[in-house]
C-alpha cells in the first residue's frame, strides 16, 4: 500500500465535517470507505442514498479504540481472543448493542458490526469524533470497491447526493475486505466472511 500522508489540518476539516452531520470519504486498509457520525440517524441515511443501498442492510463501523467499542456493545467471551490478537485489524466482530447511543442504520437485530482499524486515518477520525464512525466502502451498491479517489469520485459524480469531503490516501492496493466472525447460538465463534485475516 502506498500511504499518502494526510495533515492533521485535512483531519480536523473532514472530523469537523462529520460532527456536523456530513460523510467523508477516506482510505481504510482494504479500500476507500465512507465515514459518518454512527450517532446520528440523519448521516447514517445519508450514507444509503449515496450508495443506493437498502436501508435493511446495516452498515459495519470502525472505532477509535477497544475502550470506545465496549462503550457501545458487549465483547462475547467466544470473541475476546479474536479481538486480543487481531484489534486493530481487519477484524469485524458482530457484537450486541449496549445502550441507545448509536443510530438505528447501524443495527441489525440488536447487533453491530464494528473493528478497531489498523489505518491511521480511519482511527484519526474516530479518535476525533469521540464515537464509531460508519465505515462502508466507497462504491455504489453491487459496484467493485474503489482503490484510488478518482475512481471513488468517478462513482458519485453524477449523483443528487454525494460525499462532502473527499480525504485522499494515495493509490491503495487491492485486496480482501475484512474477516467478519460472529458467536453462533451456542456461543462458538462463527466465521461469516474470511477476508484479510485467515481464522
Amino acid at each position: 500500500m502506498v500511504f499518502k500522508a494526510l495533515t492533521e489540518e485535512q483531519i480536523q476539516e473532514a472530523v469537523a465535517v462529520l460532527k456536523r452531520g456530513g460523510v467523508v470519504v477516506f482510505p481504510t486498509e482494504t479500500a476507500y470507505g465512507l465515514a459518518a457520525d454512527a450517532r446520528n440517524t440523519e448521516a447514517v441515511e445519508r450514507v444509503f442514498q449515496i450508495k443506493g443501498r437498502q436501508g435493511d442492510k446495516s452498515l459495519p463501523l470502525i472505532a477509535a479504540d477497544r475502550g470506545m467499542i465496549e462503550r457501545v456493545a458487549g465483547i462475547p467471551s467466544g470473541l475476546v481472543r479474536f479481538a486480543d490478537e487481531h484489534w486493530p485489524g481487519p477484524l469485524t466482530l458482530v457484537l450486541p448493542v449496549v445502550g441507545d447511543a448509536l443510530a438505528p442504520g447501524v443495527m441489525k437485530h440488536g447487533e453491530i458490526a464494528i473493528r478497531v482499524s489498523s489505518h491511521p486515518v480511519a482511527t484519526a477520525l474516530s479518535h476525533g469524533l469521540g464515537a464509531p464512525i460508519v465505515s462502508t466502502s466507497a462504491n455504489r451498491s453491487g459496484e467493485k470497491p474503489c482503490y484510488s479517489l478518482k475512481e471513488v469520485q468517478d462513482q458519485f459524480q453524477h449523483q443528487d447526493v454525494r460525499p462532502d469531503v473527499y480525504l485522499d490516501g494515495g493509490e491503495l492496493t487491492p485486496g480482501l475486505p475484512s474477516t467478519i466472525v460472529s458467536v453462533d447460538d451456542y456461543g462458538y465463534p462463527e466465521i461469516l466472511r474470511q477476508g484479510v485475516i485467515e481464522l
